[in-house]
C-alpha cells in the first residue's frame, strides 16, 4: 500500500470515527436521558442536528427511541466501509448485503466501546478526581448510571468497595467474546474495513 493510501486510510479512520462516535453519543446519550444542557451535550446535539433533522422527517422516533440517530449511525458506517474499501483496495465493489451486516456489527461493538472505555475513565476518575463536576464525567456517569443501578443493587456492601464497574467490564467482555467475535466471522468481515473491530 502506498504512503499516500496510509495517510488517506489513517484521514478516514480519525475523521470517520470521530463523527460515528457524536452520532451514536446522540443517540445514547437520548437514550437515557441525559443532561441536555451540559456543555457537550450541546455540542453533540449542534453538530449532528443539521443530519438529524432533514431525517427525522422521515424517520420519527419510536417509543422514546431516536430511529434517526441510529439510521444516521447506520449510514455513515456504511460509507465509511464504502471509503475504506475504495482507499485500501482501490475498489468499492464489495458485496453490499455483506457490507450492511458489516455496518450493523460496526456499530454494535462501537456502543460496546463506548461502555467499556466510559467505565475505565469514570474508575480512573474516581480515584483521581472523586466527586468532579467535569461536563464529560457527569455525561460518562449519566450513560453508565442506568447499567450500573442494578448491578449496585445486586452486589453485597463491601465497605466502601465498589466492585459493580468491575462486573459491568467483565460483563461486556464476555458478551463481546460470545456475540461479536461469532458475528464477525459469521460475517467472514475483511480485517481493517470496520472501524472499532
Amino acid at each position: 500500500m502506498s504512503p499516500l493510501s496510509q495517510a488517506g486510510l489513517l484521514l478516514i479512520n480519525s475523521i470517520g470515527s470521530l463523527i460515528l462516535l457524536i452520532i451514536v453519543l446522540r443517540f445514547l446519550l437520548q437514550l437515557v436521558r441525559a443532561d441536555f444542557y451540559n456543555p457537550l451535550s450541546q455540542m453533540i446535539v449542534k453538530f449532528t442536528n443539521p443530519m438529524l433533522i432533514p431525517l427525522r422527517r422521515i424517520i420519527p422516533g419510536f417509543g422514546g427511541l431516536d430511529i434517526a440517530s441510529l439510521v444516521l449511525a447506520f449510514i455513515a458506517q456504511y460509507l465509511l466501509i464504502t471509503l475504506i474499501a475504495m482507499v485500501a483496495y482501490g475498489t468499492a465493489a464489495l458485496p453490499w448485503v455483506a457490507m450492511l451486516g458489516w455496518a450493523l456489527l460496526g456499530l454494535v461493538k462501537l456502543i460496546f466501546n463506548i461502555y467499556f472505555w466510559g467505565m475505565i475513565i469514570m474508575v480512573i476518575a474516581s480515584w483521581v478526581a472523586p466527586n468532579s463536576y467535569n461536563p464529560a464525567l457527569i455525561l460518562i456517569n449519566q450513560l453508565l448510571d442506568p447499567l450500573m443501578r442494578p448491578i449496585r443493587n445486586v452486589m453485597p456492601d463491601m465497605g466502601g468497595l465498589d466492585l459493580s464497574p468491575l462486573v459491568l467490564i467483565l460483563g461486556l467482555q464476555v458478551l463481546e467474546v460470545l456475540l461479536i467475535n461469532p458475528m464477525a466471522v459469521a460475517l467472514s468481515v475483511p480485517g481493517g474495513l470496520i472501524l472499532g473491530l
